[in-house]
């Protein structure tokens, strides 16, 4: 099932807020080359071309949609800026990088203990690599997911389904201290209060969660999947005192420089 560009930038300004609290942990130093794996529509791209306005920057994604998106953005419209079609698994960088970026996209891969390494050696030395992964498995939204994929008239759809294997903090820093000279990792739950009830908490998993989930369905279950995603929704986020839902929203993040 392809991304949609304009349904995960509904939530644009949440879902960037995060890339700004990665970016503001990397150890200062002069960045000229620098690659966005997983650019999505380029909100993350822009936020390190505001810190690092002098850098070559590649912004990768796998979606033409999101590279579509991502090319429209005036700041993005520079000859230092280059937006391309590839596969984050199969990226080599083709010279040394002073900073690579991974805003809730390597989540999507398996292999981690092959992927990180792999990524810190396109690094030159005293680079960094910067990464922001949901860490929201557990918690009501997913669980939910997994619960109606399990239990509807669709179950066979599932028999063979399951996501990449998600990490501790603690296996990423075991896997990648002895490779650099600073690991920094640490989690965070963020509280986003969104306008709309639990229609808006929908609207945000369609964007990303749910749509491994989505794409093995037909037009007709989707409809009936998302109902009922909708009724689990209203119980476990009940509207706040001013009508909006807040979302919890755990994500790990991880700062290795060599």
């Amino acid at each position: 099932m392809a991304w949609s560009a304009s349904q995960y930038a509904l939530f644009e300004n949440e879902r960037t807020r995060a890339v700004r609290d990665l970016l503001g942990a990397v150890p200062p130093r002069p960045v000229r080359h620098a690659t966005d794996l997983g650019c999505g529509p380029g909100n993350s791209t822009e936020v390190l071309l505001q810190q690092h306005g002098d850098a070559l920057v590649v912004a990768l994604d796998s979606d033409q949609d999101m590279l579509d998106k991502a090319r429209e953005r005036p700041r993005l419209k520079v000859r230092r800026v280059r937006c391309e079609l590839g596969d984050i698994a199969q990226w080599t960088a083709p010279e040394p990088q002073d900073l690579i970026l991974a805003n809730a996209s390597l989540q999507w891969l398996p292999e981690h203990r092959v992927l990180y390494p792999h990524l810190l050696r396109q690094l030159s030395p005293g680079g960094s690599l910067a990464v922001q992964t949901p860490d929201n498995l557990d918690e009501p939204a997913h669980r939910r997911m997994r619960e109606i994929a399990s239990q509807g008239p669709w179950k066979a759809k599932f028999s063979d389904f399951s996501l990449p294997e998600r990490h501790t903090a603690a296996f990423y820093y075991d896997l990648l201290s002895p490779l650099c000279t600073r690991v920094d990792v640490w989690r965070t739950t963020y509280h986003h209060p969104l306008e709309g009830g639990a229609q808006a908490v929908v609207e945000w998993f369609k964007g990303s969660g749910l749509r491994p989930y989505l794409a093995r369905l037909d037009d007709a279950e989707r409809v009936a999947f998302l109902q009922l995603y909708l009724q689990a929704m209203e119980q476990d986020y009940p509207a706040a005192t001013d009508g909006k839902v807040l979302l919890p929203f755990p994500r790990l993040f991880v700062v290795a420089t060599r």
